[in-house]
């Protein structure tokens, strides 16, 4: 019975070192993934402090181009009319240029200054008219049907020339602004 014994004496040894070295494994790969975890921990929160870090440039970027955008607006209504400005500048100085013309010509018949009076009138007003025309504003059509969007009708006059509801005399100009009224044209209609 000794050799049965010392057997299994052996294999309980056996039995037993198994045991440890399978609680040992244990232990170790337990700690490997304590340290994994924590290693995957710190590599999660560097990587999130890394996504807000980026998120908070993003959105401190967007806020930034946001109120440059906004400047730029705000400065694009106030200058919108620059260019037209500019160009009311000529007529402007065409009316200047008569009324020192007029000084200086107190020695020339009244005949002869009211005509180049009457020429610088013109000229400023063709100045105005290339102005407008830049500008894309033009004149109301004032020929033809009486259309309430662009007509204004002051007066009603009998007129065998003309049918019932046509434009007879444009008593006042009108103006658009591409394809939006600016004033109506004042007219007189037919009646019949």
């Amino acid at each position: 019975m000794s050799e049965k014994t010392e057997n299994i004496q052996e294999e309980l040894n056996k039995q037993v070192s198994q045991e440890e070295t399978v609680e040992n494994t244990q232990e170790v790969s337990s700690e490997t993934k304590e340290l994994t975890a924590e290693d995957k921990i710190a590599q999660l929160e560097s990587q999130l402090k890394e996504s807000e870090d980026k998120y908070l440039r993003v959105h401190a970027d967007f806020e930034n181009i946001k109120k440059r955008l906004e400047k730029e607006k705000y400065q694009a209504i106030d200058y919108a009319s620059e260019k037209f400005a500019k160009d009311l500048l000529a007529p402007i100085d065409t009316l200047e240029m008569a009324l020192a013309a007029e000084e200086a010509s107190k020695e020339l018949p009244t005949e002869e200054l009211l005509s180049k009076l009457k020429e610088g009138v013109e000229l400023t007003i063709k100045n105005f008219y290339t102005a407008f025309e830049k500008h894309d504003i033009s004149i109301v059509d004032t020929d033809g049907e009486f259309d309430p969007n662009f007509h204004d009708a002051v007066m009603q006059v009998d007129s065998p020339d003309h049918e019932d509801g046509q434009i007879v005399q444009r008593l006042q100009k009108g103006y658009k602004f591409k394809d939006r009224l600016l004033r109506p044209a004042m007219v007189s209609i037919c009646k019949k």
